[in-house]
C-alpha cells in the first residue's frame, strides 16, 4: 500500500474565499516569530505596521502607489499561469517597460499630454509583451521550459538596461547610471492633492476590470482556461494551442510592462538601476495569494502593499528591521501553497 495525493471536489465558493485570509491570519501568526527573535513587541509591531500603512490620508494614499505595480505584475502572473504558461520573467517584462516609457518619454517633449501618455503605455505594453513573447515562442515552437527561459532573461534585461544607463540613455555629464528627465508632457498626472497618487493607480484598476473580463466573457478567455487545463484536449477541440499561448504571453509581459511604465513616468521620472526593488518576482506571490482570479490579485496586492509601506513604520518605532516585510511575503506564499494543497487533494492510499 503507498499514499498518493487525489483530486477533490471543488469546494464551495465561500471557502475559496476564506482560504487566502486564512492564509493571511496565519502568516501574521507565524511572523510573530521573527519579529519576537528581533526583540520586537508584537502588539507594538503589528498596530505600527498597520497605523503606518493606513492610518492616515497619506499614508493609505501610499500604500495605494506601492499596490499599483504590484497589481499590475500580479496580474501579469495570474493571466499566464491561468494558461499554464510558466511566466516567471515579469521582472525584465518590467524593465522593459521602464526602457521604452524612458526612452518615448525623453522624446515626446514636442507632444501634448493627450498624445504623449498614451503612447508611453504603449511603448511601455508593447515592450513588455515582446519581451514575454521569447520564452512563448521557444516553450511553443522548440518545446523549450518556459519557466527557465523566463527567469533567464530577467537578467539579460537588467544588462541591456545596464548597458543603457552607462551609454546610449545615460544623462550626459553625469557619472551615475540615470537616464535624462522624461519630458512633462509624458508624465502620469498626479490625481489626488498632496500626495502621489497618480493616474497608474487608476489603470492597474481598469486592468483588473479588463482581465476579469477576458477570463469571464471572451471566447479567448475560455481557450484560455481550457490549455490550461489540458491542453491535448483543447487542442482536439480544435483550439490552436501554441496561438493562445503566443496571445497570453503578449498580455501577460504587456501587463508587466505597464509596471514599469508607471514607475518611470509616475515615480522617478527618470530611467534608473534600481527602478525595481523586486516587484515582478513580488508579483508571483501576489497572484499565488489572489488564487489567479483579478479581484484576489487586486486585494493581495494591496495587502502586500501594507507590509511594504507598514514595516518602516514599524521599524522607526519598534526597531524591527524592515527586511520583515520580505519574511512575511515569502511567509505568505508558502503558507498559501500548503493552504492550497490541504484543499485541493486529499491523500488517499493505495494498495500496490
Amino acid at each position: 500500500m503507498r499514499l498518493t495525493l487525489a483530486k477533490r471536489s471543488p469546494l464551495p465558493g465561500w471557502i475559496q474565499v476564506l482560504v487566502p485570509v486564512g492564509a493571511i491570519l496565519v502568516t501574521l501568526a507565524l511572523s510573530a516569530i521573527p519579529i519576537l527573535a528581533a526583540g520586537g513587541d508584537i502588539r507594538l509591531s503589528y498596530a505600527s505596521l498597520f497605523r503606518g500603512a493606513l492610518g492616515t490620508r497619506y499614508n493609505f494614499l501610499e500604500t495605494c502607489v506601492k499596490a499599483a505595480p504590484l497589481t499590475f505584475t500580479g496580474l501579469a502572473a495570474a493571466f499566464a499561469f491561468r494558461a499554464k504558461f510558466w511566466n516567471i520573467g515579469a521582472e525584465g517584462q518590467l524593465l522593459a517597460g521602464a526602457i521604452a516609457a524612458a526612452w518615448t518619454g525623453i522624446h515626446a517633449g514636442s507632444l501634448p499630454p493627450a498624445a504623449a501618455v498614451p503612447l508611453v503605455c504603449i511603448a511601455g505594453f508593447l515592450a513588455g509583451g515582446a519581451w514575454a513573447a521569447i520564452p512563448a515562442i521557444l516553450k511553443t515552437k522548440y518545446k523549450v521550459d518556459d519557466v527557465v527561459t523566463s527567469l533567464l532573461l530577467n537578467y539579460v534585461m537588467w544588462h541591456i538596461m545596464g548597458y543603457l544607463l552607462f551609454g546610449p540613455l545615460q544623462m550626459p555629464g553625469s557619472s551615475w547610471p540615470r537616464s535624462p528627465a522624461i519630458a512633462e508632457a509624458a508624465r502620469f498626472p498626479v490625481l489626488l492633492a498632496r500626495s502621489r497618487f497618480h493616474l497608474g493607480i487608476v489603470l492597474a484598476a481598469a486592468a483588473v476590470l479588463i482581465v476579469w473580463f477576458i477570463n469571464s466573457k471572451t471566447v479567448f478567455g475560455y481557450q484560455a482556461r481550457a490549455v490550461g487545463v489540458n491542453p491535448r484536449a483543447a487542442a482536439f477541440g480544435g483550439i490552436n494551442v501554441n496561438s493562445v499561448i503566443l496571445k497570453t504571453a503578449l498580455i501577460s509581459g504587456g501587463l508587466a510592462g505597464m509596471a514599469g511604465v508607471g514607475e518611470t513616468a509616475a515615480i522617478h521620472f527618470h530611467l534608473l538601476m534600481d527602478i525595481s526593488p523586486g516587484f515582478g518576482y513580488s508579483g508571483i506571490a501576489v497572484a499565488m495569494l489572489g488564487r489567479l482570479h483579478p479581484l484576489g490579485t487586486a486585494l493581495s496586492a494591496f495587502f502586500f502593499s501594507v507590509i511594504l509601506v507598514g514595516a518602516q513604520s514599524m521599524s522607526r518605532i519598534t526597531g524591527v528591521p524592515t527586511y520583515i516585510a520580505e519574511v512575511i511575503q515569502g511567509m505568505s506564499l508558502l503558507v498559501m501553497l500548503v493552504a492550497l494543497l490541504l484543499t485541493e487533494y486529499r491523500i488517499k492510499a493505495v494498495r500496490n
